[in-house]
C-alpha cells in the first residue's frame, strides 16, 4: 500500500513526499483510516512502528477539513481542536516535530507543547486564542487548566500516547480529570503497549465503542537489532566490558542505560574523564538543559548519552548504533522500549546487556516477556571467571512470531572518534554497590 491509497488531503501527501515518505508502515496503513473516519481506537505497536503519524496525520486532516468551511462557527473556537497527551517531556517534543513537519503546508497551522520544566510566561501565550493541536504532559496541563488558561470544552480529538507509561507513571487521576473537561462527544484514540489490567479499564471509561488494532505484538523481536548478553563478575569487570565496546569503531553513537539519576551523572563524568564526548540525561535535569544535551545527541556533538528511562523516552535519533543497558530496567518491557532507540529507519543495531549474577532474576524475566533467550557473548580478554547462570527456558512463542534479528557489523567508512567538548554533567558520587 502506498500514502496515496489513504485519501490524504493534498497537503499532508505533499508533506509526506517532501520528506522522502511513500509507503505507510502496518500501524499507519491500519490505523489512519478508521482514525479518519472519526473511530475510537485501542492501538497496541511497537516502538519504533511509526505510530505517531497513524494518529497526528488523521488530526491534521480534521484541521484542514475546518479550515474549508470557513463559515463554521467551531473555527471561532477557544481551546486546542486536537490534545495529544504524552508521558515525557521528551516525547512531547518529538510529536511536535511530527506536527510541524506534517503540517507544513497546512495554512496557519498552530500547535502549542505544555511541558514540566519550562518557564510559563510562554505557554500562556500559546494558549491564547485559537488552538489547532496542543501536545503535553499530564501535569503542566492541570496546572493550566486549573488556573483557567486551558480550555478544553471544544476538544474533537484526544490522543494518549503511551498510556500505560502515563499509569506507570501515576498520572491515571490526571487522565481521568482532563478527559472530564472535554467534550462528551470528542474521538479518543489510545496508544499502548498493553491493555490490560488497569489501562483496559481506563480505555473503557474513556472510549465508545473502540476498534481494537494490535500491530507487531510489543514482544516480538526487534528485526534489526542484534541482541548480546555479556555477564560480569562484579561491578568492575562490569565497567571494563564498558569500556571496550565504546572504544569500539563500529560505535556510531550509543546510548547507556542507567537506573538511576544518580548512576547516570557518575557514569557520564567517568566516561568524560577517559576521553569520550559524553553527557547525562534525566527528569532531575532543567528542561533547557535537557535539549541542549539532546541537541548535541542530534548535532553528533555527543557520542554517548547516558541516560534513565523516563528521560529517553521518545528520543528518536537514527544514528544511535548501539544501546547499552549498565543498569537493568526495573519492568521487563521496559527493556523492549530500551532497544528500540537503536535499529530505527531502516538502520541495524546492537543492544548489548551487562549483567551481575545478581540481575539473574531480571533477565530471566525479560526473556520471557520477549519470548527469547538473550545470547550470551564473551569478550576475549575480558571473559567471565565465574560461571554464567543457569538459564530458564523461554515461553514458547506465539504463532506467527519470528525471532531473530540482524547483526550489526562496523560502519562503512568509520572514522575514529575525536572528543567534541566538555561534558554537561557534574561530577557526583560513585553508586553505592
Amino acid at each position: 500500500m502506498s500514502f496515496e491509497n489513504l485519501n490524504l488531503p493534498e497537503a499532508l501527501s505533499k508533506a509526506l513526499q517532501a520528506a522522502g515518505y511513500t509507503e505507510p508502515t502496518e500501524v499507519q496503513a491500519t490505523a489512519i483510516p478508521p482514525a479518519m473516519a472519526g473511530k475510537d481506537l485501542m492501538v497496541s505497536s511497537r516502538t519504533g512502528s511509526g505510530k505517531t503519524a497513524s494518529f497526528m496525520l488523521p488530526a491534521l486532516a480534521r484541521i484542514l477539513a475546518a479550515r474549508a468551511q470557513p463559515q463554521n462557527p467551531a473555527n471561532r473556537q477557544r481551546g486546542p481542536r486536537v490534545l495529544v497527551l504524552c508521558p515525557t517531556r521528551e516525547l512531547a517534543m518529538q510529536v511536535a516535530k511530527a506536527a510541524s513537519d506534517y503540517g507544513r503546508f497546512v495554512p496557519g497551522l498552530r500547535v502549542a507543547t505544555i511541558v514540566g520544566g519550562v518557564p510559563y510566561g510562554a505557554q500562556l501565550a500559546a494558549l491564547r486564542g485559537a488552538l489547532d493541536i496542543l501536545i503535553a504532559t499530564p501535569g503542566r496541563l492541570i496546572d493550566h487548566m486549573g488556573s483557567g488558561k486551558a480550555q478544553l470544552g471544544q476538544l474533537e480529538m484526544l490522543v494518549l500516547d503511551e498510556a500505560d507509561r502515563m499509569l506507570d507513571m501515576g498520572f491515571i487521576d490526571d487522565i481521568r480529570h482532563i478527559a472530564a473537561a472535554t467534550a462528551p462527544q470528542r474521538q479518543t484514540v489510545m496508544y499502548s503497549a498493553t491493555f490490560a489490567g488497569t489501562i483496559g479499564g481506563l480505555a473503557a471509561e474513556l472510549l465508545r465503542d473502540p476498534q481494537r488494532i494490535e500491530v507487531s505484538a510489543q514482544t516480538e523481536a526487534h528485526g534489526d537489532i542484534e541482541q548480546r548478553l555479556h555477564w560480569a563478575d562484579d561491578f568492575a569487570h562490569k565497567n571494563a566490558l564498558l569500556d571496550h565496546i565504546l572504544t569500539d569503531r563500529a560505535v556510531d553513537q550509543a546510548l547507556v542505560f542507567t537506573s538511576t539519576q544518580r548512576d547516570a551523572d557518575w557514569l557520564a563524568d567517568r566516561l568524560h574523564e577517559m576521553g569520550h564526548s559524553v553527557a547525562s540525561l534525566h527528569g532531575g535535569m532543567p528542561q533547557g538543559r535537557r535539549n541542549r544535551v539532546l541537541q548535541g545527541l542530534r548535532s553528533r556533538h555527543l557520542r554517548v548519552l547516558v541516560a534513565t528511562d523516563v528521560a529517553a523516552r521518545g528520543i528518536d535519533v537514527p544514528t544511535i548504533s548501539h544501546v547499552i543497558n549498565f543498569g537493568l530496567p526495573m519492568k521487563e518491557e521496559d527493556y523492549v522500549h530500551r532497544i528500540g532507540r537503536t535499529g530505527r529507519a531502516g538502520r541495524s543495531g546492537l543492544a548489548v546487556t551487562l549483567a551481575e549474577r545478581r540481575d539473574s532474576g531480571m533477565i530471566h524475566r525479560i526473556q520471557r516477556f520477549t519470548t527469547q533467550r538473550i545470547p550470551a557473548a564473551t569478550i576475549e580478554g575480558l571473559e567471565p571467571k565465574r560461571a554464567e547462570p543457569r538459564p530458564l527456558p523461554p515461553r514458547v512463542a506465539a504463532p506467527g512470531h519470528k525471532p531473530g534479528g540482524k547483526t550489526f557489523g562496523p560502519r562503512p567508512g568509520g572514522k575514529p572518534f575525536k572528543p567534541a567538548g566538555k561534558v554537561f554533567s557534574k561530577s557526583g558520587p560513585r553508586p553505592a554497590r
